[in-house]
């Protein structure tokens, strides 16, 4: 058994979360995750509505009576969001652990403190992981720059940035982005993390509430098959490579300004969502990771992270151990 401050903070058996995942981080997934020894999570904003969320988290808890949490994503959209509602229904729903993840928490720490909610925030800098422990936060997830979905505009990979937050934070810490495997989770606890974080992974489960088209392209995929864009926009995000994205990339190296207009119809998160749900690949563009390239099954969530951890500690106990001499 690996027991870190993660495990402890979070109250759970193994040191893995999953990533929060619009339209996909629903009960079935998250109550999954949970009962397998992890720490699963709803995705607040795939819920129509703040009323919806207290009802999905107390479907998920029909459904495990381990711990799990809710995320909660705070970005500029051009429809106002009541993120304020979604947060107080989580609190309200008893929710103990919160991940957040693109604006800073700082507004909702007061009251997530005064529920004893444990705050996890998903960074993609160093700078912004100093920022999310001086206002409070009890863990951060840093996201390297192999992730799925928004990794910075930096470009740093896990290698480097998962040490270079370490040395900077004393607050427990989720390695997240290009993990997948035990090896990876032995890494990252070597580079200095506490767990690790997984989203794209957990697409390729049986739980996962999404087509099984997409799971068989993750299995069919390589580390190649992501593509970057949104990158003349300075809002970076990682997807999978299909024929949209390619269009989406060909559109922003064309010479010129790129206006977000010129992209909206292509990227409509609709159709995302209809990927997800219908398995039309090639109809929007969806988030996935370059961890894609080492997925080989669409196993249960037990069965995987049983298989991550018992890789890792076989990796650290044994394998590692031998070579010291």
């Amino acid at each position: 058994m690996l027991k870190t401050s993660i495990t402890e903070l979070l109250n759970i058996e193994h040191p893995v979360v999953q990533g929060g995942m619009q339209w996909v981080g629903r009960a079935e997934l998250a109550s999954a995750v949970s009962n397998a020894g992890g720490l699963g999570i709803l995705t607040a904003l795939t819920q129509p509505t703040p009323e919806e969320l207290t009802k999905e988290i107390a479907r998920c808890r029909d459904l495990t009576d381990k711990p799990f949490g809710v995320n909660l994503t705070i970005l500029p959209t051009i429809k106002p969001v009541p993120y304020a509602e979604y947060a107080q229904a989580a609190v309200e729903a008893g929710i103990k652990v919160i991940e957040t993840a693109g604006r800073s928490p700082e507004q909702f720490m007061p009251a997530f403190k005064s529920a004893g909610v444990k705050v996890i925030h998903k960074c993609t800098s160093v700078r912004h992981a100093i920022k999310a422990e001086q206002v409070g936060c009890d863990a951060i997830s840093i996201d390297g720059f192999e992730c799925a979905g928004h990794p910075g505009e930096d470009d740093i990979p896990g290698l480097i940035l998962i040490p270079a937050a370490r040395q900077a934070i004393k607050i427990p810490m989720l390695a997240s982005g290009g993990i997948g495997t035990g090896s990876g989770l032995a890494a990252a606890l070597a580079l200095g993390a506490d767990g690790i974080n997984m989203g794209t992974r957990f697409l390729a489960t049986q739980e996962a509430p999404i087509h099984q088209n997409v799971k068989d392209r993750l299995v069919e995929a390589t580390e190649r098959d992501t593509a970057l864009v949104f990158r003349t926009l300075k809002n970076t995000a990682r997807i999978y490579k299909n024929s949209v994205a390619e269009k989406v990339v060909d559109i922003e190296s064309q010479p010129g300004q790129t206006d977000f207009a010129d992209l909206a119809d292509l990227v409509a998160g609709v159709k995302g969502r209809e990927v997800l749900e219908k398995g039309n690949l090639e109809h929007g563009v969806w988030t996935a990771g370059m961890i894609a390239g080492l997925i080989h099954d669409i196993p249960d969530c037990k069965t995987l992270i049983t298989r991550i951890v018992a890789d890792a500690e076989e990796i650290i106990s044994a394998q590692l151990s031998n070579m010291v001499v």
